[in-house]
């Protein structure tokens, strides 16, 4: 009898000792695919048919397929954070055929939600002339992002238009009161004609110096931001590149510059002697490994990647306060696959810069680039 009383108080000690873990309040994507082989023959590769490591600050999905008409119904498959639920239901087919389907997930604590679109495009090519006159605010309203409008003048695809990205977003971390207009990578009136992009070295202040990250080079690229790796590994937050159908041969466009007044290390120590240098290069890449996987240039390979065919960096970009015109040729004896090429097989990757070690933490406060008419020639059959 009195084991059982012992047995009896011991279980009821051990059951007010747990507590119910708290219920995750999170709700983002983290992964999308379509999964089914049958549906293999819409997409131009398989990865197309998967889109990974979901920026949290994504709002739309989109796949690239081949042809939008008679588009069937698509499952779509998705990994969320832990004990979230997403409507439409998961891997449910849906209907893409009049246009985005909005999906709601919801947090395991049933408190937070997010709604994201999901869409399908073919695969429009944007213009290969630069006016950089298209912009707007972040959806948070913090900083300013490009976008272009497609050859054929759509302005409905997202990998056409939104083919721009900065580190803006990962500046708003280090000083998150900032107004856009003191961002590292803003719009400026005074362009050739019209609006040209600036580009200006900024501090990052206390935040900066902690972290060993004391400066911001404005830069702007051809790709996207993945604010993921902000804290860790800020190389990788810069994905390079977007698909062409063309082989690239020639950049060419204009630009002012003028450097900041005290070059600094990664410590922010003066470097005595030092002067900033802004840059500008572009590469053409295979974005496949030998076994089908996807290769992402970074900023800690974009210029030393095996997977590059054809480089074009501009040698000399002296200060000047008039527009000058530069002009890069691409180089590289890599022989291009036509079939690869016309099956997005390639990913060009366009980078400007107000520091060229700027990737490194190095530079000098206030140098400042602009970029304006920028044009990529392709070669012709």
């Amino acid at each position: 009898m009195r084991y059982s009383y012992y047995l009896v108080l011991l279980t009821v000690l051990l059951t007010s000792c747990i507590k119910d873990e708290p219920q995750n309040m999170e709700c983002d994507i983290l992964e999308a695919w379509v999964e089914d082989e049958d549906l293999a023959q819409h997409f131009y590769q398989a990865t197309d048919m998967r889109i990974s490591d979901v920026p949290s600050s994504t709002e739309m999905l989109t796949f690239t397929i081949r042809q939008r008409k008679a588009l069937p119904a698509m499952p779509i498959h998705f990994k969320l954070t832990p004990g979230a639920t997403i409507s439409p239901a998961n891997g449910s087919a849906q209907d893409f055929s009049n246009g985005p389907v909005t999906y709601t997930v919801t947090s395991e604590d049933g408190q937070w939600h997010r709604t994201y679109t999901v869409d399908f495009h073919e695969m429009v090519l944007p213009s290969n002339k630069y006016d950089f006159e298209d912009f707007e605010l972040s959806s948070n309203g913090k900083y300013y992002v490009w976008h272009e409008k497609s050859q054929a003048g759509a302005d409905d695809s997202q990998e056409a238009r939104y083919i721009w990205a900065s580190g803006n977003e990962g500046f708003m971390i280090a000083s998150p009161n900032a107004p856009a207009t003191d961002y590292p990578t803003v719009p400026d009136e005074h362009g050739l004609d019209g609006y040209c992009v600036r580009l200006t070295t900024r501090s990052t202040g206390s935040w900066g110096k902690t972290f060993k990250k004391p400066i911001a080079a404005g830069n702007l690229f051809l790709g996207t931001f993945n604010s993921k790796f902000a804290l860790t590994n800020t190389l990788k937050t810069t994905e390079m590149g977007i698909t062409y159908t063309k082989e690239p041969v020639k950049v060419s466009g204009y630009y002012k510059y003028r450097p900041g007044d005290v070059f600094t290390d990664k410590d922010f120590h003066e470097a005595a002697g030092r002067i900033d240098e802004p840059s500008i290069y572009s590469v053409l890449y295979v974005n496949h490994d030998e076994e089908g996987n996807p290769v992402m240039l970074h900023g800690d390979d974009v210029l030393s990647s095996p997977y590059i065919v054809r480089k074009a960096q501009a040698a000399s970009l002296p200060a000047t306060d008039e527009w000058q015109q530069f002009e890069m040729t691409f180089e590289g004896t890599t022989p291009i696959d036509a079939t690869l090429l016309a099956n997005r097989g390639y990913n060009l990757a366009l980078v400007f810069s107000s520091s060229k070690t700027g990737d490194t933490f190095e530079g000098a406060v206030g140098s400042t680039l602009y970029i304006d008419k920028v044009e990529i020639m392709f070669k012709t059959e």
